[in-house]
C-alpha cells in the first residue's frame, strides 16, 4: 500500500508526469534514429565478390594441377600439362519455400526467399555454392603423338570434368 501512495504523490506532481513523458518520446526518437544510420557491415559484400574471383581462379589452378597429376598416371603420357576454361564464375543457389493450391480451375504457386537474421542484417539463406561450370580443357604431353595415348586423355579428362571429349583438345608437347 505505502508503494501505491508513493506513486499517486509523483503523479499529482504534474512535473513529474511532464519529465516521464519527454524521457519516453526521447527515448522512442532515438530508436527511430538508429534505424535510419547506415549500416557499419556493408563493405565486406564488396570483399566477397572479389574474394569469389579469387575463388575461381584458384578452383581453375587446382582442378588444373589435380588433373595434370592424375592423366600423368596414364601409360605413354609422359610430362603432362592442363589448361581449362570456365564459362561462369561461382554460383550461389538460395533456399526458396513455396506454396501451392489449388482449386476448380485454377493452381497458384508461390515461391519466396527464405531470409534469415534480424533487423537491418536481413540475408537471403544460400542453399549451396555451385563451382565454376568448366567449359574446356586442353592438354598437352609427351604421348600426345600417340593416337592410342591421346584416346586414353581423352577419355579421361572427359570423365574427370564432366565435360565432352568434342570440348577437350589434346596435343603432343614440344
Amino acid at each position: 500500500m505505502e508503494v501505491i501512495e508513493k506513486i499517486r504523490e509523483l503523479l499529482k506532481n504534474r512535473k513529474w508526469a511532464v519529465f516521464m513523458t519527454v524521457c519516453g518520446t526521447a527515448g522512442l526518437l532515438l530508436i527511430m534514429i538508429s534505424s535510419l544510420l547506415p549500416d557499419k557491415k556493408a563493405a565486406p559484400a564488396v570483399k566477397t565478390e572479389r574474394q569469389s574471383v579469387y575463388d575461381s581462379a584458384a578452383y581453375c589452378k587446382d582442378t588444373e594441377k589435380r588433373l595434370e597429376a592424375f592423366l600423368s598416371e596414364i601409360e605413354g603420357a609422359g610430362e603432362v600439362k592442363v589448361y581449362i576454361t570456365v564459362g561462369s564464375e561461382q554460383r550461389y543457389v538460395y533456399a526458396t519455400e513455396g506454396r501451392h493450391s489449388r482449386s476448380d480451375n485454377k493452381t497458384e504457386e508461390e515461391e519466396k526467399y527464405v531470409i534469415v537474421g534480424g533487423g537491418s542484417e536481413k540475408n537471403a539463406l544460400i542453399e549451396t555454392v555451385e563451382a565454376p561450370e568448366i567449359t574446356g580443357a586442353v592438354i598437352v604431353c609427351g604421348g600426345g603423338g600417340d593416337a592410342a595415348v591421346r584416346e586414353q586423355i581423352y577419355k579421361a579428362a572427359s570423365a574427370a570434368l564432366g565435360i565432352p571429349t568434342a570440348k577437350i583438345y589434346v596435343a603432343k608437347i614440344r
